[in-house]
């Protein structure tokens, strides 16, 4: 009779104890989407009335000043994107417990359509899976890819001759690259690392690791940090003397994130990038993400197939600034001409 009592003494403690910390029930009450220079309420509650210690608050992985259960959370100082919002809970005898939600921010003016002009044509080697392209000092550079088959170049920007070049080792596929104090930086699609090679031999330096980053897809720097893709809507800037990641932003318009950003190049202050199989380039605010145009270029692709039979992945793909000049250069992958075109606004 005694163990029986004993018994039941112990799954009464049980159900108390399991009753005591199931009680607790938080939410973070948050609009689900907002849209630039909003400024949103969040606030935690317990679904239960129950009493709680304490609340720490914290926005993409950074904790927030709060005395409260409620903060504002600025969108402006976010950019646009997710914005992941979690929550440390203090209750109960030094019980915690962490939650997470999201809101996901949009630009708050719509994006400018443009088209271009047609100013130049020149050829290109039609067997240049290109990654990467770029333009420095009357020359172009471009990165190919392909496992067995990726390259470093310098390019003839008239007649498209190779004058340079260096192969990549075969176990690597090669992506984007830049050009920054006489260094160019290359990088690698699913090694998780980027090489870094002296600009006038072509011979290469060192080697660097990716971080959060996962992938490597496009390069170009704004004089002083490397700008990077990874095959989503992120963009990164890396530290350009330790290559380190430092920040990043997500590209957004007005009603949508733009996925698989590939090949980059930093033009008068904004970040122009090709959509991957698209035959679009997006223009970007470095600061805050917003897609401030989309460049719809599919004339070229039909241009191209007046003379070539595209293959699935000979897509749009290289964009390249003579910044001196004014010129503005764009490709695609194993495309025999290489166009030079003004962008115009649509009205």
């Amino acid at each position: 009779m005694k163990s029986i009592r004993h018994f039941l003494l112990l799954l009464l403690t049980i159900t108390v104890l399991s009753s005591c910390e199931t009680s607790y029930k938080f939410t973070i009450e948050m609009p689900k989407k907002a849209v630039l220079n909003d400024k949103v309420t969040i606030s935690l509650k317990e679904k239960n009335n129950q009493a709680f210690e304490k609340v720490l608050f914290f926005v993409n992985g950074k904790e927030v000043e709060t005395q409260s259960n409620s903060f504002t959370l600025d969108t402006k100082n976010y950019g646009v994107g997710k914005q992941l919002v979690s929550a440390m809970v203090y209750y109960g005898d030094g019980k915690s417990k962490r939650i997470n939600n999201s809101v996901e921010v949009f630009s708050n003016v719509p994006y400018k359509a443009y088209t271009y002009k047609l100013i130049n044509t020149y050829p290109h080697d039609g067997t240049a899976f290109t990654q990467g392209l770029e333009f420095h000092n009357g020359h172009l550079y471009e990165s190919t890819g392909q496992r067995k088959k990726s390259t470093i170049r310098k390019v003839d920007l008239k007649s498209g001759e190779v004058l340079q070049k260096t192969n990549i080792d075969d176990r690597y596929f090669g992506e984007g690259i830049t050009i920054l104090n006489d260094k160019i930086y290359f990088l690698t699609w699913q090694a998780h690392k980027g090489f870094i090679y002296d600009l006038e031999t072509l011979e290469q330096q060192k080697e660097f690791p990716y971080g959060r980053s996962k992938q490597g897809w496009g390069l170009t720097n704004n004089g002083t940090e490397l700008i990077k893709s990874d095959g989503t809507s992120t963009i990164w800037f890396l530290d350009a003397e330790t290559q380190k990641e430092k920040r990043s932003i997500q590209a957004y318009n007005h009603n949508q994130k733009i996925p698989k950003l590939n090949e980059l190049e930093y033009i008068n202050g904004k970040i122009y990038a090709n959509y991957w199989q698209k035959p679009l380039i997006a223009i970007i605010n470095p600061e805050n993400g917003v897609v401030e145009g989309i460049a719809n270029l599919s004339g070229l692709v039909n241009e191209m197939r007046k003379t070539q039979t595209l293959k699935e992945d000979d897509v749009l793909n290289g964009i390249a600034y003579d910044k001196e000049n004014n010129r503005l250069f764009v490709t695609g992958k194993n495309w025999k001409k290489l166009f030079e075109i003004e962008l115009i606004e649509q009205q």
